[in-house]
């Protein structure tokens, strides 16, 4: 008995440790959970955040799953110049002394697409284009794109391989079904643990769309 108090005061704690969202547009249905820290994002409907996240100027798609600690985005630095320190550049950093006020921008945007599963502690890149679908194991470190229902894992993360046929991606890709309505989305759950019936179903349909 007290071993589920304590696990129930546990995780209440946990919970109150307050998130930060800043500058970012996240969809009504979508979740962000405690300790998360958003800077400039935008989040489609149906996508959950974990705990203790940092996701800096990053675009995510509908029906993603993030795990825990996981780190997408952030500044640059000038890897081109004499010295990458930012005292060099006319942003603003946590240092008080500017040595020079060169132009630079720090920022690129990272753009994740939809249904993307992002297992715990993996790291992504500024700038990285994540695709459709995609699966990325824990503890990746992720620094090149990654191509639609592919898994990607280890450090640095190198593709494992693709979850379907290229025929069934393909199919998948043109269905777009993270932008159906919801009623539509119901309509095929059903046929979510079933990806043949659920790409003829959609096949079928659209061939009868184009009749009438």
């Amino acid at each position: 008995m007290f071993r589920k108090i304590e696990y129930i005061i546990s995780k209440i704690i946990k919970k109150l440790h307050l998130r930060a969202i800043v500058n970012s547009d996240i969809h009504i249905t979508s979740k962000i959970c405690a300790g998360s820290h958003l800077v400039n994002v935008e989040m489609g409907k149906y996508s959950d955040i974990g705990y203790d996240c940092t996701i800096i100027h990053t675009k995510i798609g509908s029906f993603c799953s993030f795990g825990a600690n996981i780190n997408v985005g952030g500044a640059n630095h000038t890897v081109e110049w004499v010295s990458t320190s930012p005292v060099f550049n006319e942003n603003r950093d946590h240092l008080p002394y500017k040595f020079s006020y060169h132009k630079f921008n720090p920022i690129s945007k990272t753009v994740i697409g939809n249904d993307v599963w992002i297992g715990n502690n993996v790291m992504i890149k500024a700038g990285l284009s994540i695709g459709n679908g995609v699966v990325i194991g824990m503890g990746s470190v992720v620094t090149k794109d990654i191509g639609s229902y592919e898994i990607w894992a280890g450090n640095p993360a190198k593709l494992i391989r693709k979850r379907f046929s290229d025929d069934v991606i393909e199919k998948l890709e043109i269905t777009e079904w993270w932008n159906w309505d919801d009623k539509d989305i119901a309509e095929y759950s059903s046929l979510f643990n079933d990806i043949t019936g659920f790409v003829n179903k959609y096949e079928n349909e659209s061939k009868n769309k184009l009749r009438r």
